[in-house]
């Protein structure tokens, strides 16, 4: 299992829609709205890192009003 953070900027005038969006794409366990630099901090959890960068490239970024993202991959210490 691997667990990561994606934080996701918004286009304005979209933000319920996708966000709406983002917290019915499998994967995602959850998803806060925060404010600054970054509109959203999307919790996931993915079998691997290529599930993972699907979830993100093939989802999260086709979804309308996703203008840019950035992912943390989390590790357990």
């Amino acid at each position: 299992m691997v667990t990561g953070l994606v934080l996701v900027r918004l286009n304005a005038g979209k933000e319920k829609q996708t966000l709406k969006a983002i917290k019915e794409t499998k994967g995602v366990a959850h998803v806060s709205a925060v404010y600054g630099r970054w509109d959203l901090v999307v919790d996931l959890e993915a079998e691997d890192m290529a599930h993972m960068t699907q979830i993100v490239v093939e989802k999260i970024r086709a979804i309308p009003g996703v203008n840019s993202t950035e992912t943390l991959v989390t590790t357990a210490i």
